[in-house]
């Protein structure tokens, strides 16, 4: 393990540059937390999509119909990911800002496969109560390929939240004794040792 902090803070975003493009990485599904407008906590398991540690920024897709999209757009959210191979612990915190219509997002819905833009062909908004287990989906798409003009219509239900992460925080467990550094971008990312 480096003690170095501008090296260890380059390897947290080397694990989540990777979250967001590997599948089999376990930080591609970390807790993305809020709390909601009764004042409690919220957290829920999302895809990492990207991670970009030039801007500072992670990106997730959701449905816009989803409650939690009013919960998050413009307030603050934490996001755990844990990485058992590395014994890496990341907190990070920042502001969470929703993307609906613009031609950023219509350009990520592009590069997004069919099967995945499937998930937004939902009937209902995202915790709708359903009469029994079933997927929300239409029936004529349940376990289908979808067609580029089948999946057209469900554009309207994608949205994108990008997190700009302010702060990280870095725990490493070992038996020798754990280490943890705290980084912040007020405070140019430089770092700073913590008793874990």
């Amino acid at each position: 393990m480096s003690e170095d902090l501008p090296e260890i803070l380059a390897q947290a975003w080397r694990l989540l540059v990777r979250g967001g493009v590997d599948r089999r990485s376990p930080l591609h599904t970390p807790a993305v937390c809020s709390v909601d407008g009764d004042g409690l906590p919220q957290a829920r398991v999302m895809v990492l999509r990207q991670a970009d540690p030039v801007a500072a920024t992670l990106r997730f897709h959701t449905d816009a119909r989803s409650p939690k999209v009013a919960q998050l757009d413009g307030r603050p959210v934490s996001v755990l990911a844990y990485h058992a191979q590395e014994n890496i612990q990341l907190r990070l915190a920042g502001t969470a800002r929703i993307g609906r219509d613009d031609a950023v997002v219509d350009g990520i819905w592009a590069t997004s496969t069919t099967f995945a833009r499937r998930c937004y062909l939902a009937q209902a908004a995202p915790g709708t109560p359903l009469p029994g287990p079933a997927s929300g989906l239409p029936a004529w798409i349940e376990g289908q390929q979808p067609t580029e003009t089948q999946v057209a219509p469900a554009r309207g239900n994608f949205a994108v939240l990008w997190v700009d992460v302010t702060a990280m925080d870095w725990l490493h467990l070992a038996n020798s004794g754990h280490r943890r550094a705290v980084f912040r971008s007020a405070d140019g990312w430089a770092g700073e040792w913590r008793v874990p």
